[in-house]
């Protein structure tokens, strides 16, 4: 999922070394549980969308992820469990998942909610209308006919394989899918109740009140644009007697360091403080703090559509990468924690049969080399019949750490190509993802969290025909390597493995992306806060346990 360029939820804003010494004298202690029945916490920016077709930023993820349930829900171990499902069921050949429902559910409003409320989620999701930028997962998921209608090729929503009997529900695939079972438990495959949506139309999602839940939460208070809401329990949740907070009270707050300062003051319930070296620095032997499990990686893309030419050009491409010292940046830029990235695919992702890491089995060699960096940036502006090239790097505006990350790329790409020189662009998250969605960037620094353990969640980005694909880079053999983990390698770990391996390296020698960093993160978390879930992919915390003891 999109996110700020460190993961989507990172404060935000530069912070003094005065204010940090202030924070450091404020004490570790987290004096709040002044209410047991309420969680206080935040948001680094506003959530954009409750629409579950069609929001894409984790922000919206976690309103919707907390508000709503699937079929599976994730639990502590990271393992899909049943949830609005009271079990799922697997053929032997891996195309038939028949999911048979609880008794009895209900939506917010008190109507039943029924098989076929999934179903139309899936048609609405695979449908060209709804222009669902995560369509494309219904499409890998390889239920039957997603592809012919989400191109349009079929027109007839029915023939989706997706169907209800009862309080069944069955998927049809065409081939095996590793992750489907992630999908059962994934924001974007919950449940929508086709009367509402319609009734709402275009008002459909835009506030809290134009949306009903399924989930262990309602939201309430949301008016489509403010950064403040609130969770309140679902007496129709089938589960609400084991939901044991009443109330979890959100907002979004952008300074990293108001956002300590609140944890201290016992005004919130976690704190980030990850989003800038010195609050790291300050903060990171607290006795409250804590690991946070993450999933993502921060990358350069570069606009390979034709329009920037310089671009277009491989050896200033592969120069631009040798010229990338990852070791520096995470030093000098981002001394929160984070790791110099090594591939797409992140640690601790997934692994092989043997137990080696996906992300250092498709390791493809990346270096920080100045001199061989020089003498391609010199073949390259040869070949464009050029002496110098300038170029423009976007990235997030909002984002401590991405300004000192690009600032720090600036300065030592320069050094190490003579004729080039970079300029920095800085928007806010949300102006960005619409900058690279439509190709509006040269070369732009973004990030990405897998929303589910498996390679694909990774290097579906550079597919083709991925909505996420910002730089358009187009190849028929990482295509093949892709699409063959996909199908005929589905059901095999280490056959997958190989391919993606194969992916990652004509990334790496087309250097069609530039890896970064790894983002590693600690969080401040009151220590009386108990059964929280916080995942490295997908809900990345989920309420629907937690309490304070």
């Amino acid at each position: 999922m999109e996110s700020k360029s460190t993961w989507k939820r990172v404060g935000l804003g530069a912070v003094s070394l005065a204010s940090v010494a202030l924070l450091a004298a404020c004490g570790g202690d987290n004096k709040s549980a002044a209410n047991k029945d309420e969680i206080n916490w935040y948001t680094p920016t506003e959530i954009l969308s409750l629409d579950i077709s069609k929001h894409t930023d984790q922000y919206s993820a976690l309103a919707i992820g907390n508000s709503s349930s699937n079929l599976l829900r994730v639990d502590k171990k990271g393992e899909p469990k049943p949830d609005l499902a009271k079990s799922v069921e697997v053929s032997e050949d891996g195309l038939t998942y028949t999911a048979t429902l609880r008794d009895d559910l209900k939506w917010s409003d008190g109507s039943a909610l029924t098989a076929e409320d999934f179903v139309y989620t899936w048609q609405r999701m695979v449908d060209p209308k709804t222009a669902s930028e995560y369509s494309y997962l219904a499409v890998e998921s390889h239920l039957e006919n997603a592809d012919k209608i989400n191109s349009g090729e079929l027109s007839d929503l029915n023939q989706l394989g997706v169907k209800a009997d009862g309080n069944k529900v069955i998927f049809t695939l065409t081939s095996p899918c590793p992750q489907f079972k992630y999908y059962l438990a994934f924001s974007n495959f919950m449940p929508q109740k086709k009367a509402f949506v319609e009734k709402e139309d275009d008002k459909y999602a835009t506030t809290s009140k134009d949306q009903i839940y399924s989930g262990p939460y309602t939201v309430k208070g949301w008016n489509g644009s403010d950064g403040t809401f609130k969770l309140v329990k679902n007496k129709y949740y089938w589960d609400a007697k084991n939901v044991k907070t009443a109330k979890v009270n959100l907002q979004a707050i952008k300074k990293a360091d108001t956002a300590v300062q609140m944890y201290k003051n016992g005004e919130l319930d976690t704190a980030n403080i990850s989003a800038t070296s010195s609050i790291y620095k300050a903060d990171k032997g607290n006795k409250d703090a804590v690991p946070v499990p993450e999933a993502r990686m921060t990358y350069i893309v570069y606009n390979e559509t034709g329009s920037v030419v310089p671009l277009t050009n491989e050896k200033i491409r592969q120069a631009l990468n040798l010229a990338t010292d990852r070791k520096g940046v995470v030093e000098a830029a981002i001394d929160t924690g984070s790791k110099p990235a090594t591939a797409l695919a992140t640690p601790g992702l997934a692994k092989l049969t043997d137990g080696t890491d996906l992300s250092k089995y498709v390791e493809p060699g990346y270096k920080y080399d100045e001199k061989a960096a020089a003498k391609l940036f010199k073949e390259g502006l040869a070949e464009l019949g050029t002496d110098s090239v300038k170029l423009t790097v976007t990235a997030d505006s909002d984002d401590a750490v991405t300004k000192a990350a690009v600032d720090y790329i600036k300065q030592s790409w320069e050094e190490a190509l003579p004729g080039l020189k970079i300029e920095e662009k800085f928007v806010t998250f949300k102006q960005r993802l619409e900058d690279t969605k439509n190709q509006n960037f040269e070369a732009a620094l973004v990030s990405w969290g897998g929303d589910y353990p498996e390679g694909s969640t990774f290097y579906g980005l550079f597919s083709s025909t991925s909505a996420y694909n910002y730089g358009k880079v187009s190849s028929d053999e990482f295509d093949a390597a892709y699409n063959k983990a996909l199908t005929e390698d589905a059901l095999n770990t280490d056959a997958a493995a190989e391919d993606y391996k194969t992916a990652e390296k004509v990334l790496y020698e087309g250097a069609h992306y530039n890896p970064i960093f790894f983002r590693s993160t600690k969080w401040l978390q009151n220590p009386s806060l108990k059964g929280l879930v916080r995942n490295s992919t997908g809900l990345t915390v989920d309420f629907s346990h937690a309490y304070k003891k």
